[in-house]
């Protein structure tokens, strides 16, 4: 984890200098933490239910799964994967596309329990479809 220089108190712009400091994979786990905070803080405000969906909703895919995921995609459209290399891609790929599936399960059923569509509960939480590569 990078080590990042701040005062004691802070305006939020000289939080944002020093979340810039980051390192894309620290940046990336920082995002989630802070995903993870602010579906615990709305939490406190919401039926228990849709709390828990929140919260397993904005969980994601660990940052060490991730970057690994994206090296080997890079390698693949570079065409240098080994063979193992491929074979720990599929792996991952069908870890990311469990994780997705049930992601994508706990936002129907946040849908059902709100009265509203995917798509517009998706809209409404600023939440994208997952692109594929």
């Amino acid at each position: 984890m990078s080590t990042v220089k701040v005062e004691v108190q802070m305006l939020s712009k000289n939080l944002i200098k020093a979340v810039e400091q980051l390192s894309q994979e620290d940046l990336e786990q920082f995002v989630s933490q802070v995903i993870v905070l602010q579906a615990q803080r709305k939490a406190t405000s919401l039926p228990k239910n849709e709390a828990e969906l929140l919260i397993k909703i904005n969980q994601g895919i660990p940052s060490d799964t991730q970057k690994v995921y994206d090296e080997l995609i890079v390698k693949r459209e570079a065409e240098t994967l080994t063979v193992e290399e491929h074979q720990h891609l599929l792996l991952l790929t069908e870890q990311v596309e469990k994780v997705q599936a049930q992601r994508i399960q706990y936002l129907a059923e946040l849908a059902s329990i709100r009265g509203v569509s995917l798509p517009t509960l998706m809209d409404d939480l600023g939440i994208e479809m997952p692109q594929y590569v």
